[in-house]
This record gives C-alpha cells, structure tokens and sequence, in this order.
C-alpha cells in the first residue's frame, strides 16, 4: 500500500538551491508526542497517526519531528504513521538533533548537546524511532549553549553522517545569521528552521534574507503561533488548557502579551470572512506569502484539524491583503516585530 503524496496537485517549493521539492505545507507533530513538560497535554495515538495519514493522503509530502517531542514518542508515532508509505519518495522526514532530554520522563530536564559523539548517538536513536535508514533533513535543534563545543565540529559531524548515507539533507533550527555564516563555511545549510507568524516576524528582518542570498531553504515553524492565532481562544479559554500544557508558561499566551494578540486574532476575523477563508488558513498563508519562505510548518492532532489549515496553499494573499494585515498589526500592538 502506498499513499497518494505525489498525486495531489499541493504546490512545491525547492528546498534552497539544493534541497528536495518540499509541499508548501510540512506537518509538524511537537504536540503529538504526549505528556512531559514541554508537552502540550494527553494525546490520542491513534488519532494522531489518523491526523497525519489524512495530512500525507491530502498532499502534504514531508513531516518534521524531533527526538525532544514527548521524549522519543513523537517519532516513534511518526514512524507507526508513515509505514504505508515510501519514506524518501512519496513523503519525506526531518528531525533534530542537539536537544536533549536527560533523566527520568518526571524529574529530568533538557540539556543542549551538539558534541560530534551526541549528534552520532542521537541519529542512530532517531533512525530506531523513525523505522527507518535514513534521515531526509537532520536538523540542529538549537544551538549547543553548554558543552563549549564549536560550531564547525558539529557541523563537520553533519556532512559525516551524509557522506554515510545515513542523512540526505542537513539543517539548522533557531540559528542567528553569526551561526549560520560559521556552518556555511565549512558545508552548505540546506535549511533554516525558524519561527515565524503574525505574532513573531522577527526572521523577516535578517534571517530570511542572508537565506535567500545563500541558498538555504527556510522551513518556518509556528506559523499560527502555538493556536493563538486559530481564533478558538479567549481569555477564558486559556484557563482550561491542561495544567502540564507548556503554554501555560508561554509569554505571548500570558497578559498583558495576550490581550494584545486576541485583539489581533478579532481584527483578523474580518479579513478572512471577506476572503472566505478559516483564521487558521489565513495565518499560514501570511507565512507563506513572505517571500524567501519554502514551506510552513503546521501541527495537527486530529484530522479536523488539519481541514481547517490544508486551504492555506490555495489562499493567495493581494498587496492589499498584506496591507491590511499589517495595519492590523500596528493597530493592536500585538507580537514581536
């Protein structure tokens, strides 16, 4: 059995001047790792394998996740999920690497680990998760703030796991462009993975165009910002997020931040009402229209849930769209710019 990916006419963009042809919209699967601190709250197995089959049988033609994602179970999910498939061809895996949790799933706590002996121990653990021999993008996580190791070192270790065939593509999440300048010296950055939505557009400003004049891909993350923007939360609401929801602690989710972003999920509504599109679809296709941008990445849960984002690759956005959006950023005060 073999899903339908490369049958469904969702648009592609190339992934840098190097990378694959990625679907304009990834599935990203934080939330679907389950309880532990950063989680998002209890999660279905089931209905998440059903939400991200029902993503690849839509079109969607690659899948980000990451070893930190419920401590493993994100990828083990992912790998349970992506078995009708032909991994590399019809759909294509990213993971990470860098991020570590260390000690028990209760007590433990993340340590950010970018030594060449870690990367090697993360992506043999990662392709045992996956069920798979290779990684289509190996991502750092986040940069190695603690064990002092350069930069090229681990970098170098990347184009080593290539040259093994045990990766095809390599990439960098939450780099600045210091970093990224660093990485590009010694092997080319096939992506940027950074965060990026109405709420944060901090990454138009420097990161996006250095990738744009590299040839580096940039895949954004949180382009609803973690639901904000998905129009189905007040003030209220929040309250009933699980107590081990890690947006509980998450500033933009807080006052006097939260306010300012609801306000601006109201000025919004009008917007995609006229467009005749779900809040969900207009944010990712904002993302989208920021130009350098390759591919936005979307969590989903439920099937559902997916429905109400897919129609972001058919939503294209006027200079009188953008405008209006952006007067509505100025006019709440809401996010990062």
């Amino acid at each position: 059995m073999t899903g339908n990916a490369e049958t469904v006419g969702l648009e592609k963009r190339r992934l840098g001047g190097q990378g694959p042809h990625l679907t304009t919209l990834g599935f990203g699967t934080w939330a679907i790792g389950g309880p532990y601190k950063f989680g998002w709250g209890p999660q279905d197995d089931a209905e998440s394998i059903a939400a991200i089959r029902h993503g690849v049988e839509a079109g969607i033609n690659w899948i980000d996740t990451a070893p930190v994602y419920g401590i493993g179970h994100s990828e083990k999910v992912v790998g349970r999920a992506v078995r009708p498939y032909a991994v590399g061809e019809e759909v294509y895996l990213a993971t990470k690497c860098g991020r570590k949790w260390v000690g028990p799933r209760d007590g433990g706590g993340l340590v950010f680990d970018l030594r060449p002996e870690s990367i090697r121990e993360e992506c043999e653990e990662s392709l045992r998760n996956l069920g798979v021999e290779r990684i289509d993008l190996y991502q750092f996580h986040w940069p190695d703030t603690e064990t002092g190791t350069p930069i090229e070192e681990s970098w170098g270790t990347m184009q080593e796991l290539v040259e093994e065939g045990k990766v095809r593509w390599c990439g960098v999440s939450n780099f600045d462009v210091a970093l990224l300048e660093r990485c590009e010296k010694i092997a080319h950055v096939d992506s940027l993975q950074p965060p990026l939505s109405l709420i944060d557009r901090r990454a138009r400003k420097e990161l996006i165009p250095w990738c744009r004049a590299h040839g580096v891909g940039v895949v954004a993350y949180s382009p609803m910002a973690s639901g904000l923007l998905s129009g189905k939360y007040t003030a209220s609401v929040m309250q009933e997020l699980a107590e081990d929801d890690w947006r509980r602690r998450f500033a933009p989710f807080q006052e006097p931040r939260l306010s300012r972003n609801l306000a601006l999920v109201d000025h919004l509504r009008p917007i995609a009402a006229r467009l005749e599109a779900s809040l969900p679809a207009l944010a990712v296709a904002w993302t989208l229209a920021v130009p350098g941008v390759t591919s936005a990445i979307v969590g989903g849960r439920r099937p559902e849930q997916v429905d109400g984002w897919i129609p972001a690759t058919e939503l294209s956005l006027t200079e009188g769209d953008l405008s209006e959006i952006e007067a509505a950023f100025a006019d709440t005060g809401a996010g990062d710019e």
